[in-house]
């Protein structure tokens, strides 16, 4: 536990712990992407690059398992 003798100082914090939680730490309610995401409208590209990220990653997997088995 903290101690803020000043003011400022607890602002500070309470500060960068809404800086955190809004542009930093994903959130699983809103599929694993930031606040900021939603509200600034970039929650749907994200998802959709991770998608294809998945895909690819899935595809170069097979194909790897593939050459192995071969």
């Amino acid at each position: 536990m903290e101690n803020y003798f000043l003011p400022g100082d607890l602002e500070a914090q309470i500060e960068a712990f809404v800086d955190h939680y809004n542009h930093q730490r994903y959130h699983e309610s809103l599929n694993n992407v930031t606040p900021a995401d939603v509200y600034l409208g970039r929650d749907k590209a994200i998802l959709q690059q991770r998608e294809r990220i998945k895909r690819k990653t899935l595809e170069t997997r097979r194909l790897h398992h593939r050459q192995r088995a071969a």
